[in-house]
């Protein structure tokens, strides 16, 4: 199977075009449209119905997509592998990541690991929690950043535990008390982020026998906050993802305290590229190391 035709069909299904997989691959359309016909052709399957608004993947397309996306994955990790061998550090690291830890610990993750390895490139994909396991599970990402819930269906490193903290307006009853009891919930607006289905802050919701008067549910963190700024409700966040957001909230313990595991998931160690062997390391060595 050739890899030409494997990345031009992948290409293909994620930008929804072959002008738009071109574009990717630095390809003229036609031969990016050659090199699917041909992998149809090879496999003996139509993979993706052509319309004059673009290309949509065919039932039998989606599901080979996961094994082509691995095939490439193991490519790539060949190639890398090699230049390694030869003292090279090349290639391409795809990180996936809360938002929260790719505005605070990734940047000098990355810092550190480009002064030694400056070849390499990086795609930092931001995301909720099913966002990142999707891109684990289609090989898109090298390994993800996120906090421990279960299920977590992933091999698991752990790197630290942060305090999840009530956020709430200024005006609010309780912005000059010691904690927020997380009881206090149940009578709130409750703003609830990763579109409700936040893992973390459902445990603690469980573990405290509570049920929040959820208002508002919101993509991500920084929108939360926004809208506690305004006045709309209170939520729980990790402290990770409020480190820069100091105007207009009320930051506040949990009472009873309550942390969150953060971490790396990645679906194997032996098959991680060389440049993803050594971005874990030196994760492990900028964040343990604090």
């Amino acid at each position: 199977m050739e890899s030409a035709r494997c990345k031009a069909f992948i290409e293909s299904v994620e930008r929804g075009s072959f002008r738009a997989a071109a574009e990717a691959l630095g390809y003229t359309p036609s031969a990016v449209s050659q090199l699917v016909a041909a992998l149809e052709k090879d496999l003996g399957l139509t993979l993706l119905v052509r319309s004059k608004k673009g290309v949509t993947v065919t039932s039998e397309g989606a599901k080979l997509a996961p094994i082509v996306r691995s095939y490439l994955a193991r490519e790539k990790e060949m190639y890398e592998l090699a230049s390694e061998m030869q003292g090279i550090s090349v290639g391409n690291l795809t990180i996936a990541a809360y938002p929260s830890v790719a505005t605070t610990w990734l940047p000098e993750i990355v810092r550190t690991f480009q002064r030694d390895y400056p070849e390499v490139q990086f795609d930092i994909m931001e995301g909720i929690r099913s966002e990142i396991f999707g891109h684990l599970d289609d090989h898109v990402a090298d390994m993800g950043f996120l906090a421990y819930a279960e299920p977590m269906n992933y091999e698991w490193t752990p790197l630290a535990e942060e305090a999840v903290i009530a956020v709430v307006p200024e005006d609010h009853r309780l912005a000059n008390a010691d904690a927020y009891p997380i009881k206090e919930c149940e009578k709130d607006n409750f703003i609830m982020t990763s579109w409700g289905k936040d893992l973390e802050i459902q445990n603690i919701f469980r573990k405290n026998n509570v049920s929040p008067n959820v208002k508002y549910t919101t993509y991500d963190t920084p929108a939360t906050l926004a809208m506690v700024r305004m006045g709309l409700g209170v939520s729980f966040v990790n402290e990770l993802s409020a480190q820069f957001w100091n105007d207009h909230i009320v930051k506040l313990p949990l009472d009873p305290p309550q942390k969150v595991e953060f971490g790396i998931a990645y679906t194997s160690k032996e098959h991680m590229t060389a440049a993803a062997k050594k971005f874990y390391d030196y994760a492990i060595l900028c964040i343990k190391g604090k």
